[in-house]
């Protein structure tokens, strides 16, 4: 059995992944890519498209953008979550971009641009992190019921 030496952008730890991982890995991309992607990536569907059209007032201080919105963890799952809605909902001519906007654009914008949200700590093209959500450990036991744990079974389960 030969060796092969990593390939560009890969480490070493990644060439040795488990086929089945690589496969499903590969499997899902070259979906994307069937399915016609209107853009590429999220840094294309927020340069390109988003920050295009959506215009919000910024100089009176009832939203807020923070131009390095890649910075920030909560935008990032939000404005990947609008795109692969988009790129799945873009495919209905009669009602699909309606319902984008009404039921994933809107609700996350205004939770994105809201003074409140996760720009609150930026201002005027500057980047500030806010602190993250203080946690402590959970005590063991607290989270032995049911109702905290996926089974294999649970049609909910990954």
């Amino acid at each position: 059995m030969t060796t092969q030496e990593p390939g560009p952008g890969e480490t070493a730890h990644d060439s040795d992944a488990d086929d089945g991982e690589t496969t499903d890995r590969a499997r899902l991309i070259e979906e994307e890519h069937r399915a016609g992607l209107v853009f590429g990536s999220l840094a294309s569907f927020v340069g390109d498209y988003l920050t295009q059209v959506v215009r919000p007032r910024l100089d009176d201080g009832s939203h807020v953008w923070c131009p390095y919105w890649w910075l920030h963890p909560e935008s990032v799952v939000r404005l990947s979550s609008m795109w692969r809605a988009f790129e799945y909902l873009h495919h209905d001519p009669s009602l699909g971009m309606s319902n984008w906007w009404l039921h994933h654009a809107d609700p996350h914008l205004a939770r994105l641009l809201s003074p409140s949200g996760p720009f609150h700590a930026c201002a005027d093209g500057q980047h500030t992190d806010p602190p993250p959500l203080a946690s402590e450990a959970v005590p063991p036991g607290v989270m032995d019921d049911p109702a905290f744990t996926l089974l294999p079974e649970d049609p909910f389960a990954m």
